[in-house]
């Protein structure tokens, strides 16, 4: 039996992450990146696709789990008849080579344990050649190498490396799992313990600078965590997830691959990463955001890799059965091709946010943005694909239309507000006729509400942003109609789902039920916020964050139904939306619409950005040159 995606915890080193299960098992991994081909794959799979358990032989236990304070170091600990041991997970803020460690560690009586590494590049279809030399023990195929240092004797069974061994109270049995390009030597692996300490030390450095106080201090603390964690940060940009074809219905075909970055994502995410007080973070999204989309309008996606790669090629991976059969697993993603007008006001409005805070852009930028704008002006009344990447025939979508006008409403304000310079004139006239053309065409008198497409009967979530993105505001009796049409007509439990999938077929050219869209869902929290309903926006966002999981992670959906999370796992945009919610919902100032939070350099007496990243790297160095003086430095490596 599979475990439910919600048993999983995620670990990972900035540039790629793993996900463990309550089992002590690492069923999914892609090294060195993100979107490389993964080396354990059990969760779409079995164990012939590859995993790395640690685990008591007693199957008979009890487990908990938690992260250490704010840090994305793992713990999972295992209650047995005989004694209780501690497994302590953490991948290393990378510097050369990434790697995983592993301790286990006894804290009562006596665990006898064992460990199954089942190595298979290329998502589980190539098993690779394994030898063991001084104790360490090699992988290779193709381009491809592992390296697992443990000074537990280990042995080769059924094409898997395994090692059986005791562990009494005090003790502690280190594992290090390193990648390497196989025509390089291995490297030589860390110390286990002292990379578990400083890896914890970086995490409690970063966590730090949040400020944030209140009732959800927790759940937008973990939830900024796991963007960091989600963010490839050789350039700054934010994976939607780390995994690929987690099911949105069980069984079903709706399995995409999410280890990308979208574009629809980016106002929403500079947002929450600014109101955590994280502006170096957000100004790496920005300048991700500008080297991507950089060039002709025409050719701009709706999402890149985690590089800017632009081909995102999709396939299907035969020999992978899908999580719990749910076929098939894809790899790539063909909405990247897709036309998306919504993207362009994503952009524009994201880059308006970010020069309230992080200063006025240069002049390529600007240049840059009124193109974008030109674009607009001459595409924004073509139908489009819409912003659920929908693979059905084009349509003239009300949110694309909304978001149309916000990319014109934010042109006009980078002049009126930052000083820069455009047809300010002609872009009031757009805005205004696209304004006239979406409460004309999108608001369908019948249902009381605006609905997914002109001419259409059906709701949609997406239009909960009116208000947010401020095309209406919430007062307006259009916009009051459609939240409670949604509040009502467009939920499981509670809860939003985007569209209904009964009537969905004809729109997104699948079939099957998915469950409720978290991030939608915090949006109407956001929406009943606003339209004075407190008490009731307060009640789901708390239900919302008590979706969560034991360690606190959100997956894409919900099933209302079966009681469990789906969809790729955890997922950016469910966090990005729970911590916005949470600061709207707790009275701190907004990012959007003039007001500012005082950026964090403000707040702590620096002049500008520039002077507060020196300070922050000149006491990172000094507790980085501390820590070696105790011996403890994730450079330290075994002997």
């Amino acid at each position: 039996m599979s475990l439910r995606i919600e048993e999983y915890g995620l670990i990972g080193d900035t540039h790629t992450a793993a996900l463990v299960g309550s089992n002590g098992s690492i069923d999914w991994l892609c090294l060195p990146r993100f979107d490389s081909e993964a080396c354990f794959s059990q969760l779409l799979g079995n164990e012939g696709h590859g995993f790395w358990r640690i685990a008591p032989t007693d199957s008979r236990c009890e487990t908990k789990r938690r992260y250490r304070g704010d840090t994305l170091v793992l713990e999972t600990e295992f209650e047995t008849p005989t004694g209780v041991v501690r497994l302590i997970d953490c991948m290393p803020i990378r510097e050369d080579n990434p790697q995983v460690v592993r301790v286990v560690e006894g804290v009562s009586g006596q665990v006898d344990m064992r460990m199954d590494l089942a190595m298979r590049f290329g998502y589980g279809s190539v098993i690779p050649w394994v030898r063991q030399v001084a104790g360490l023990v090699t992988a290779i195929a193709g381009p491809d190498a592992l390296a697992l240092w443990t000074p537990i004797e280990t042995l080769g069974q059924d094409m898997t490396t395994v090692a059986e061994f005791t562990v009494r109270e005090g003790d502690e049995v280190p594992f290090v799992l390193s990648w390497f390009p196989s025509h390089e030597e291995a490297p030589r692996p860390v110390d286990a313990r002292f990379a578990i300490e400083d890896t914890e030390a970086w995490w409690v450095s970063w966590s730090a600078i949040c400020t944030l106080e209140g009732p959800w201090r927790d759940a937008v603390m973990r939830s900024l965590i796991t963007l960091k964690a989600l963010t490839y940060n050789p350039t700054g940009g934010i994976v939607a997830a780390p995994t690929t074809s987690l099911p949105e219905t069980l069984g079903g075909s709706r399995n995409w691959d999410y280890r990308y970055c979208w574009l629809r994502d980016a106002t929403l995410t500079l947002e929450s990463l600014m109101r955590g007080g994280y502006f170096e973070e957000a100004m790496a999204w920005r300048n991700w955001l500008l080297r991507a989309v950089a060039g002709d309008p025409a050719d701009m996606q709706i999402m890149y890799g985690a590089g800017g790669e632009r081909r995102l090629d999709e396939w299907e991976v035969d020999w992978l059965p899908g999580y719990e059969n749910s076929a098939p697993v894809r790899i790539g993603n063909a909405a990247a091709g897709q036309f998306q007008l919504d993207v362009y006001g994503e952009v524009m409005s994201a880059l308006y946010v970010a020069s309230k805070v992080g200063g006025n852009l240069n002049e390529t930028a600007w240049d840059l943005q009124r193109v974008l704008v030109g674009f607009v002006e001459t595409n924004w009344s073509k139908p489009d694909d819409g912003i659920w990447e929908v693979r059905g025939p084009r349509r003239h979508f009300t949110h694309s239309k909304m978001m149309a006008w916000v990319a014109v409403d934010r042109a006009i304000k980078m002049v009126d507000e930052c000083g820069e310079q455009g047809p300010v004139e002609d872009w009031k006239i757009l805005r205004d006729t696209i304004h006239e053309q979406v409460c004309t065409e999108g608001f369908n008198g019948h249902v009381g509400a605006f609905t997914q497409y002109y001419g259409s009967d059906a709701l949609d979530a997406s239009l909960l942003m009116m208000p947010l993105v401020g095309f209406l505001p919430a007062t307006d009796a259009r916009v009051r109609s459609t939240i409670e049409a949604i509040e009502r007509d467009l939920t499981e439990d509670g809860f939003v789902l985007r569209y209904r999938a009964t009537d969905a077929h004809d729109v997104d050219g699948l079939s099957g039920h998915e469950g409720a869209f978290l991030a939608c869902s915090f949006w109407l929290a956001d929406c009943l916020h606003l339209i004075g309903r407190h008490d009731d926006a307060r009640a789901l966002l708390n239900r919302l964050i008590g979706l969560s999981n034991e360690i606190g992670l959100l997956a894409e959906e919900y099933d209302a139904v079966a009681k469990r999370q789906l969809g790729n796992f955890p997922q950016a945009f469910s966090h990005v939306s729970l911590v916005n919610a949470a600061y709207k919902l707790s009275g701190h100032p907004e990012v959007d619409d003039g007001a500012v939070i005082t950026p964090l350099h403000a707040r702590l007496g620096y002049p500008n950005l520039r002077q507060w990243r020196y300070g922050r790297e000149k006491g990172r160095n000094k507790v980085s040159a501390n820590r070696v003086k105790s011996g403890v430095s994730r450079r330290k490596t075994q002997k």
